[in-house]
């Protein structure tokens, strides 16, 4: 892709203060986009991402805003499109864990999960069709195809897998899946494109004390066919390529990146 393959295009990134989100919001701002970087409660981490992306030349600004919280995320998107004037593309990458079997999980740690993971992702993809329906019937002639907005969702192999021991971050990836299709489903008309990407094995500080452990990071690696763990520019990329017009085509579709975690590798031996 060439490197100003996103020049024009006006990008919003939740949680991109650190891992994929961080990731994705520096690998936007070198393809020539215009990015706000959401944080919450990391202003600094946040700063250093935009000054990352100035520093090449590019634009950006950091808002915190908890994705969660309606009027935060009203409030978010009035500044996007104050700041840049208009909104191209979100993505819809806030989440946490709070990991626990389920006899002992606390309703606050299920309801915390759900409410950033997939209340999150409803309200700022809803805040985002808004602006992009908006703008597709002020400029539709009648005769005009051309893309008024584009939404990525970051899932995960897990709103597919079951994860015990997870059940509150399972639960909230695979109903963000389905919220992303349907919404697919729903904006398609309007010319607006609708993605998942759903990654694996991740390198980020959610899951460092498996991957830093030689001997929990061999017990993953064999999950994974490809036979290694990805980074967060693994998913970076591929987010470009889905903002960007060389993926017009490509609408309510889910793109795993996990080097074949979703092929159950356990079956290559014991089928």
């Amino acid at each position: 892709m060439s490197q100003n393959i996103l020049s024009g295009r006006t990008c919003l990134v939740t949680g991109a203060s650190s891992g994929i989100g961080r990731a994705s919001a520096l690998a936007l701002g070198a393809a020539g986009a215009r990015v706000a970087v959401n944080h919450f409660n990391d202003r600094d981490a946040a700063e250093e991402v935009v000054a990352s992306i100035r520093s090449g030349g590019g634009e950006a600004f950091a808002h915190e805003a908890d994705v969660g919280d309606e009027e935060q995320v009203k409030g978010m998107f009035a500044k996007m499109v104050d700041k840049f004037g208009r909104l191209d593309a979100l993505i819809n990458n806030a989440g946490i864990q709070k990991d626990a079997d389920l006899i002992d999980m606390t309703f606050e740690d299920w309801e915390a999960v759900i409410r950033t993971n997939l209340q999150g992702g409803f309200l700022c993809a809803r805040e985002a069709a808004r602006h992009f329906c908006e703008r597709a019937r002020s400029e539709n002639s009648g005769q005009d195809r051309s893309p008024k907005g584009n939404m990525i969702f970051v899932g995960s192999v897990h709103g597919v897998i079951p994860w015990a021991g997870h059940v509150n971050y399972a639960a909230s990836k695979g109903g963000l899946s389905m919220l992303m299709k349907s919404i697919a489903q729903e904006l398609g008309p309007e010319r607006v494109r609708v993605n998942e990407i759903a990654p694996g094995a991740i390198q980020t500080d959610i899951n460092r004390d498996v991957w830093e452990d030689d001997q929990e990071r061999q017990k993953l690696l064999k999950k994974i066919p490809y036979g290694r763990l990805g980074t967060p520019d693994d998913v970076a990329r591929a987010i470009v390529w889905l903002v960007s017009d060389e993926s017009d085509y490509v609408h309510g579709h889910t793109l795993c990146i996990g080097g074949g975690m979703m092929l159950y590798p356990g079956f290559r031996e014991a089928g």
